[in-house]
């Protein structure tokens, strides 16, 4: 069911609560913010509200203070660098509820951002009254926090049916495109590429994707699982044994549709630098830590005949070269192939960084967990709980 979005919404002289994910990284000591690529990414929403007339609340975590106050979990070096992006007042609250939030609520025009959500325990635990506390500061509730739409949480889910109207803020409603896009009604041919360490972090996306695209290719890690049920020489790779029925089961259910490497960039041991050689054949004592060149060629020569490519996870330890060969030269080949690409958070997004192609890919998700729900088929609570047009 489509979702109201803010777009459809009366923003005008009303208090719009904004749920946006602030989870910045801090140096050490919390004062200092080491990427502001989250608060950019939830500039359009604000500006979108301000510029109709409407006095903003802004709502975030950060980090995981466990329901206490912590000062090198506070929001004050968000509201800082947003005040900075905004070229304008952000005011900080001393909490997110309460009497002295509420003598700050703003007026149109104006910005408030509470104290970290998660200083409350009330929040992780969603709780119904501290749910109802946080809808009373508001009008209406505009969830744009992707990266979060899979926590039920009070401020995601909770506080919604305290409140008239729900909607999806704009980088929600973009995420919403993208991947309902590629995982409903793709255009073909339709790629997947699958890579991180573990199959067991990645079956339920295998088994929904691999129902939707026309050829899956996997690589890390878990590719090593694969190959050792198929009774393929894996080394001292890195392997998930009670795992290898299930990748048997996975390989047998959807035939030639799973594409595993057919070379590897093996080393004795995991360094940066390590001698290393490309075998078909993975020898004892030694690891496989990135797909061969021969396998670079296939995946490419698949990637270069694709409509649509979902990507998710690394092909090799890419964070230690020579090893992110593989990851660097397949990013390459999306970027280049013309295809609606949509990648998923956490290390995909920084192995397209890496290989400078980000501004190449059509969608990059800010959700790393929760991308990776969607992409499994489960139903996001931040999501379910907004407003049907």
């Amino acid at each position: 069911m489509a979702k109201l979005s803010v777009k459809d919404l009366d923003l005008t002289g009303k208090r719009v609560f904004i749920r946006v994910d602030f989870n910045v990284p801090l140096a050490s000591g919390g004062r200092e913010i080491t990427s502001d690529k989250r608060i950019r990414a939830a500039l359009p929403t604000i500006r979108y509200a301000l510029d109709r007339g409407a006095g903003v609340i802004l709502a975030s975590h950060l980090g995981r203070p466990k329901g206490k106050p912590n000062p090198e979990m506070s929001m004050e070096p968000v509201a800082k660098r947003l005040e900075e992006l905004l070229g304008m007042p952000v005011k900080l609250a001393p909490d997110c509820v309460g009497p002295a939030v509420e003598a700050m609520l703003p007026k149109p025009g104006e910005v408030l951002l509470l104290e970290n959500l998660r200083y409350r325990a009330e929040e992780e635990a969603n709780d119904p009254g501290f749910s109802q506390q946080l809808a009373s500061l508001c009008d209406i509730y505009v969830n744009d926090a992707f990266g979060s739409a899979h926590r039920a949480h009070a401020s995601t889910v909770g506080m919604i049916r305290f409140v008239r109207q729900a909607a999806a803020g704009l980088l929600m409603e973009q995420e919403l495109k993208y991947l309902t896009m590629v995982t409903t009604n793709p255009q073909r041919p339709s790629v997947a590429i699958l890579g991180g360490a573990k199959v067991s972090d990645k079956i339920e996306v295998i088994e929904n994707l691999a129902k939707v695209v026309d050829k899956v290719l996997i690589g890390g890690a878990m590719a090593y699982t694969f190959l050792k049920s198929q009774g393929e020489p894996v080394g001292k790779s890195l392997v998930e044994d009670d795992k290898l029925p299930l990748a048997k089961k996975l390989l047998a259910e959807f035939g030639s549709k799973i594409v595993l490497p057919v070379d590897h960039v093996v080393a004795a041991e995991l360094k940066e630098g390590a001698a290393h050689e490309t075998v078909a054949k993975i020898p004892e004592g030694r690891m496989g830590l990135d797909i061969g060149e021969k396998t670079i060629a296939a995946y490419s020569e698949i990637i270069r005949g694709a409509k649509t490519i979902i990507w998710n996870g690394p092909m090799g330890v890419f964070e230690k070269p020579p090893f992110d060969r593989g990851t660097v030269a397949l990013a390459k080949a999306v970027a280049e192939s013309g295809a609606i690409s949509v990648v998923g958070g956490g290390d995909s997004e920084k192995a397209i960084e890496s290989a400078g192609v980000t501004a190449k890919i059509s969608h990059v998700s800010t959700g790393g967990g929760a991308s990776l729900e969607f992409l499994s088929g489960i139903e996001l609570p931040g999501i379910a709980a907004l407003s049907g047009k």
